[in-house]
């Protein structure tokens, strides 16, 4: 009985990323979930439950990351790069 609802969950999630119409951006997601998911399997089997709250840590730091990012590119757009100072051969 287990054997089959693990065989049919995994048919369904074939077919559901199969069919789906536009890639998921899921930056951070699987990294975050894998890692809570380890996480709350030792802290006390809530493997599942880690794995959200890992998913939902990691997308949150990739945004993070993005913004900072475009931040960083907007300022090096305005400010010019410095010409590096002369070697004076010492």
């Amino acid at each position: 009985m287990k054997l089959g609802m693990i065989a049919l969950a995994t048919l369904a999630l074939t077919l559901g990323s199969a069919i789906s119409p536009a890639p998921a951006e899921a930056n951070g997601c699987l990294k975050g979930a894998l890692i809570g998911g380890v996480a709350g399997h030792y802290a006390g089997h809530h493997a599942i439950l880690g794995a959200i709250g890992g998913c939902l840590v990691g997308r949150h730091l990739a945004n993070e990351k993005d913004k900072q990012n475009a931040a960083a590119a907007a300022q090096g757009e305005q400010a010019p790069q410095a010409a590096a100072p002369a070697h004076n051969g010492y």
